[in-house]
């Protein structure tokens, strides 16, 4: 198949995705050979339908009249590169920290653990790292538990204070009683008191 061939196919094939949308080059694979549809992805981006976000990753940007390009967040890139490996992420860190609203801080080195494969990707001024960890780690049925569980190993049990603490228990309140019990079981002993205990 002919370059502008591959390349008009794509540009066509674009127009049913939702601006914003994070695309890589092996959501186009039916359209060319991997070298033609990641020359036609480049071509495209020269053009301007696309932004490169890093290697084989393009963004089909959303344009703001007065911000120009919206970039997603990079729990978006996250959440869209494990989709494709069909993979299972959870953020830790300051990265859950922030989810929960226990930190302001947005990190601008993100870290998520994985049973995909451990690579990290920047994105811009942003890095994105894929830790690869025990299934054990990624069983966590409930997704606030789950955040409570990184953010709090973040901390550490001798630095989370009483006010923290105050804050976890309203969070997990929002989460359903059978998802904390499930994910207490999966926790340190210390982190499994305070799920316990936000159920009582």
């Amino acid at each position: 198949m002919e370059r502008p061939i591959v390349e008009n196919k794509i540009a066509e094939v674009l127009k049913s995705h939702p601006k914003g949308s994070v695309l890589f080059v092996d959501d186009f694979l039916d359209y060319g050979n991997p070298e033609s549809v990641k020359k036609a992805l480049l071509r495209l981006k020269e053009k301007e339908i696309l932004v490169r976000l890093a290697h084989g990753i393009y963004l089909y940007p959303k344009i703001d009249k007065e911000l120009g390009v919206l970039f997603p967040s990079t729990e978006d890139i996250a959440k869209a590169i494990a989709r494709r490996d069909r993979a299972r992420i959870v953020p830790t860190g300051v990265q859950a920290l922030n989810k929960l609203g226990l930190s302001t801080q947005v990190p601008m080195k993100v870290v998520y653990l994985t049973d995909g494969a451990a690579r990290s990707i920047k994105v811009g001024k942003r890095t994105i790292t894929f830790k690869n960890t025990s299934p054990k780690n990624l069983m966590a049925q409930g997704e606030i538990s789950s955040l409570v569980i990184q953010a709090l190993k973040t901390i550490g049990q001798l630095k989370v204070d009483d006010e923290t603490l105050l804050k976890i228990q309203t969070l997990l309140q929002k989460e359903k009683i059978e998802n904390r019990l499930n994910d207490a079981k999966l926790a340190p002993a210390w982190i499994n008191k305070i799920l316990i205990k936000s159920i009582r």
